[in-house]
């Protein structure tokens, strides 16, 4: 009897699977990155083995060994190199001076809301901030000039260099930096310091023994993120240096939208490149985030 009220039961009175509303949730991501980053990604590869006829080839990979495009390539790892160094070291003194050292409780959440707009702030008005600042006629050169009798760009420095450009990058890799070390910061237990202090280390052994090395792989993996984020710049660099600058991006974008160096295969190769430098710097950072969340837990 039971059975055969089960085989006459109605499609109807079964239950119908519910999707879940975190699926729900993190389909508009999804799409998102499907659409924006996933699929275009594919279309840089592709077109990085494809002649201007579609048909695969080599010779764009080859020509990315050209002194030009080697040294733009070089150019760019030492920008980003120098402003990722510089801001990690910069920032991660910074976060910690705001989550433990000792300061008035205002001046905390003051830096990680600045931090939060300024890593944000880049492209062009970023660019002519710095041109109204520190250019030949910007306000602090004539300060400097008018006031102290020194003029920096007689001194050597030009906001239109390699220097110029790492101490623009610097606008939003500090604060990236502080946004980003500030919880592993947070996550160093006070009863490990205590632990350390009661056994009689001193300060140094603390941070050599203890807290540097559980703080390490979030600064490094942080440095990393950092180097990413300043490789694929571009906006700011075209808008600050135009072409003075032999950085990869704005030569990427020679290639594509160009009139004189129009060669859209060779663009797309110089992409692929791009990607796999940034590809690598980012599996890095991955790699040490998981090790530092799992000293932090």
């Amino acid at each position: 009897m039971a059975h055969s009220m089960a085989s006459t039961a109605s499609p109807a009175s079964l239950p119908r699977p519910r999707v879940p509303w975190a699926v729900v949730g993190v389909t508009p991501f999804m799409v998102f990155a499907v659409l924006f980053l996933i699929l275009p990604t594919l279309f840089l590869v592709v077109g990085a083995f494809q002649d201007n006829d579609g048909s695969f080839t080599l010779a764009n990979l080859g020509k990315l060994w050209t002194p030009t495009i080697l040294s733009s390539y070089w150019i760019s790892i030492k920008v980003s190199v120098a402003s990722a160094v510089l801001g990690a070291a910069i920032g991660a003194f910074i976060a910690y001076a705001a989550v433990s050292g000792g300061l008035p409780r205002w001046i905390r959440p003051t830096i990680m809301t600045f931090s939060g707009v300024a890593s944000q702030f880049a492209g062009v008005p970023l660019a002519f901030a710095f041109l109204a600042t520190l250019g030949r006629q910007g306000l602090v050169t004539l300060f400097l000039s008018s006031v102290f009798g020194l003029n920096i760009y007689a001194q050597g420095f030009n906001l239109l260099s390699f220097w110029g450009l790492t101490l623009t990058y610097l606008y939003f890799q500090i604060p990236l930096m502080v946004l980003i070390v500030a919880p592993a910061i947070e996550g160093i237990k006070k009863e490990w310091r205590e632990a350390a202090t009661i056994l009689g280390a001193s300060t140094w052994q603390y941070w050599r023994h203890i807290a540097g090395p559980v703080l390490l792989p979030s600064f490094l993996g942080a440095t990393l993120l950092l180097f990413a984020n300043a490789f694929g710049a571009i906006a700011t660099a075209y808008a600050l240096t135009g072409s003075s600058l032999n950085i990869v991006t704005i030569l990427l974008y020679a290639q594509i939208r160009g009139d004189v160096l129009h060669d859209q295969n060779l663009g797309y190769a110089i992409a692929f490149g791009m990607i796999v430098i940034t590809g690598l710097s980012n599996l890095c950072y991955i790699l040490l985030r998981m090790r530092s969340e799992r000293w932090l837990k």
